[in-house]
């Protein structure tokens, strides 16, 4: 089945062959690639995909989404509903029962006081939790006993299921990470880099921003998984290698988030080994303009702080020009194909959310160009570059290294120079750029440029915990360990008295209205964010694997315990 015929749908999925092996181990070694490699294994103090998926193979939350979004049980019996008497009628209360017998990979129970130390690991005001968004409302978090857990929040919450379920918020071992909370969190690395978990693998090695050695987990809880006795996670290189590694080498059998022409990875799928599988989720690639000054001048205190703000990105018009220059149709061609849809929202999915704007679809560099007048910049030299007040207009954009974010910056550049503005292009190495080290200057998060490219999504269907982190008070800075999600510092009171309100709202309908309105004051009021392309995940699989289903609303690696080798 070629790449080009796979998106036919809202997701298209596959699982090649039924029954995994009735023996733990018997199907030997397994190879996964993921060209961002993960430079730590603690989602918790990092925001990134390459480093949560890989921790989802070790670490697991009371409960997740399934292939369909569908919120599923994991480590816990049922999930709590009012029918079932585990969410309270009031919607202040819920209770999780945990499954007996669960076992951490060292052989010790697994019970509810792990649960509340992970929720208490993360709320600590100084551990600065990359996942703080999620325990928003959280009044107290209490193990009645071993096997049952009570979260309860400070008002109704008509959504009580981010609370430590998903990959982004996974159960921690209290005993390994006792001595971790707060501001130490960062310096244990023993623990940040192999943690005990309950899911089907152990790390055995991990070599941080290059290779993780892992083996079955023998106190997993089904007996019979999982089938493959040891695996590699390869990190690093680029997506072309990794394609390569699959479909024509043999050398990986699962490879990751393949962001390449649609034409490219038609041409490696005839190389015979494996194929492409792809599935449209919430995933938007987009542009964060910085709020704030990322000057080298200013103190780190300052430096992309709220308390300094951007020269000229802080005047929505400049933004807005900057916005529909864009060519979006151009870069789906360019880049995705099939695999992309043009988009101006952060919440293209699912449709009770979906604002479907189309207010930047049309590249308008008229008026892009009266814009930048209106706002007093313009080229007062005749060198080509607006200028205002003595100062040019020139912009840092930078993203991760990848031929199609690389190819998008060649594109956007150009646009940008024929309204006026300077660009220099710069491209990280994608374990560093997604990192969560916060003494690196080169993070996503302390955005040490004026624009930044890249692209993330939210576990589940409802956007909840995902809009809401563009919260006052929840950039990165300094005190948090420069972990946050609101990464271009927005701040809007309106903004937030929004969020307070979808925290409370029941009604479906009502939370779609007001998650739009949400959406918009990010994107079509402000164009802070700046959407450019609806991205299916698209991954290479090899033909001998077997017992995948491809997730676009959790880890995509989920399933691992399922996987083994069809013979």
């Amino acid at each position: 089945m070629k790449f080009k015929t796979l998106l036919l749908g809202a997701a298209a999925s596959f699982a090649l062959a039924p029954a995994a092996s009735a023996e733990r181990g018997s199907d030997g070694h397994v190879n996964i690639i993921y060209w961002q490699a993960p430079s730590i294994l603690n989602p918790y103090l990092s925001g990134g995909t390459k480093d949560i998926e890989a921790a989802s193979l070790v670490i697991e939350p009371l409960a997740r989404y399934n292939e369909t979004g569908a919120l599923v049980p994991w480590l816990v019996e049922e999930i709590p509903t009012v029918e079932n008497g585990g969410l309270s009628a009031d919607l202040t209360t819920i209770t999780w029962k945990i499954k007996p017998g669960i076992l951490w990979s060292d052989g010790t129970a697994f019970t509810a006081n792990d649960a509340k130390f992970t929720a208490d690991y993360c709320m600590h005001p100084e551990g600065g939790c990359a996942s703080a968004s999620f325990f928003e409302g959280v009044e107290s978090v209490e193990a009645v006993d071993d096997q049952t857990l009570t979260i309860k929040f400070d008002s109704p919450k008509p959504n009580p299921y981010n609370v430590l379920v998903g990959g982004q918020s996974p159960i921690l071992q209290a005993a390994q990470f006792a001595d971790c909370m707060g501001a130490k969190a960062p310096e244990c690395t023993e623990a940040n880099f192999n943690p005990i978990g309950t899911g089907p693998f152990v790390v055995d090695e991990f070599k941080p921003n290059d290779v993780i050695s892992m083996s079955a987990n023998p106190n997993y809880r089904d007996a019979a998984k999982p089938a493959f006795a040891t695996l590699t996670f390869k990190g690093g290189g680029d997506a072309t290698g990794a394609a390569r590694a699959v479909f024509e080498t043999g050398e990986m059998d699962y490879a990751w988030n393949l962001q390449l022409a649609p034409d490219v990875i038609a041409k490696f799928e005839e190389g015979g080994k494996g194929i492409a599988i792809a599935g449209f989720g919430p995933l938007v690639e987009r542009l964060e303009m910085n709020l704030t000054d990322p000057s080298p001048d200013l103190d780190a205190d300052t430096r992309s702080t709220v308390k300094a703000p951007h020269p000229f990105l802080s005047d929505v018009r400049v933004r807005e020009a900057l916005s529909i220059s864009i060519d979006r149709a151009l870069l789906v061609e360019v880049g995705y194909g099939k695999a992309g849809k043009p988009t101006c929202d952060l919440v293209p999915s699912p449709d009770n959310y979906a604002a479907k704007n189309d207010f930047c679809m049309t590249q308008d560099m008229d008026r892009a160009k009266a814009l930048m007048e209106e706002a007093g910049w313009t080229d007062t030299d005749g060198d080509g570059i607006r200028d205002k007040d003595g100062k040019k207009m020139s912009i840092l954009y930078q993203t991760s290294t990848n031929a199609v974010r690389q190819d998008f910056q060649a594109l956007i550049k150009q646009w940008w120079n024929e309204i006026g503005v300077e660009v220099e292009l710069r491209n990280l190495d994608a374990s560093v750029f997604f990192g969560g080290d916060p003494g690196s200057p080169d993070t996503f998060q302390k955005f040490y440029a004026d624009v930044e490219m890249y692209a993330n999504t939210f576990a589940g269907t409802d956007p909840q915990q995902y809009i809401t982190a563009y919260k006052c008070g929840n950039e990165p800075k300094p005190e948090s360990q420069w972990q946050g999600e609101n990464i271009n510092r927005f701040c809007d009171p309106a903004y937030d008295k929004l969020a307070d309100e979808l925290a409370k709202t029941a009604d479906i309908a009502k939370r779609g209205e007001i998650g739009i309105k949400m959406n918009n004051m990010l994107t079509k009021d402000s164009h802070t964010i700046v959407g450019l392309v609806h991205r299916g995940r698209v991954s290479g699989q090899a033909k001998t694997l077997g017992g995948h289903v491809l997730n676009v609303w959790d880890s995509e690696i989920w399933d691992a315990a399922d996987w083994h080798r069809i013979k």
